[in-house]
């Protein structure tokens, strides 16, 4: 038999709610710190009906950010479907990571009212440890 429950992508999927609290928190946050090394964030991002656009602004005001951070390495966004988005971001260790929340993209999730204008649930950051990974692409 197989589940046809219609799933969220993400690496938590929340469940269907129909009445959010309004206004919310703008971001929550879960992980470890972990032990020192590279650190990472996942941030899930949920768009309210019609603010796509807002979110996808959103996103580029937050590259301009990390752009200038020298402890922001890799950076990814990524869209799941039309109003589910995602953001990847490497640093090299807690204190890069730690710069990076106290900077400019940090600066836009603390505001308030822009987060609830646009998200239909507080941004959920994900604190890892990235334990491999493969930083260059293979030559074609």
């Amino acid at each position: 038999m197989t589940d046809k429950t219609p799933r969220q992508p993400g690496p938590t999927p929340e469940p269907a709610v129909t009445d959010l609290a309004r206004p919310h928190r703008g971001v929550e946050v879960s992980g470890e710190d972990g032990q020192e090394g590279r650190k990472a964030f996942y941030i899930h991002i949920e768009a309210l009906p019609g603010k796509e656009q807002e979110v996808l602004r959103m996103l580029e005001d937050i590259l301009g950010c990390v752009r200038e951070e020298p402890a922001t390495g890799p950076w990814y966004a990524v869209r799941y479907s039309q109003r589910v988005f995602g953001i990847f971001e490497v640093f090299p260790d807690r204190a890069g990571r730690q710069a990076h929340v106290e900077g400019g993209g940090g600066d836009i999730f603390r505001d308030l009212q822009r987060m609830n204008a646009i998200l239909a649930r507080p941004a959920h950051v994900h604190r890892l440890d990235v334990l491999m990974s493969k930083e260059i692409f293979a030559r074609r």
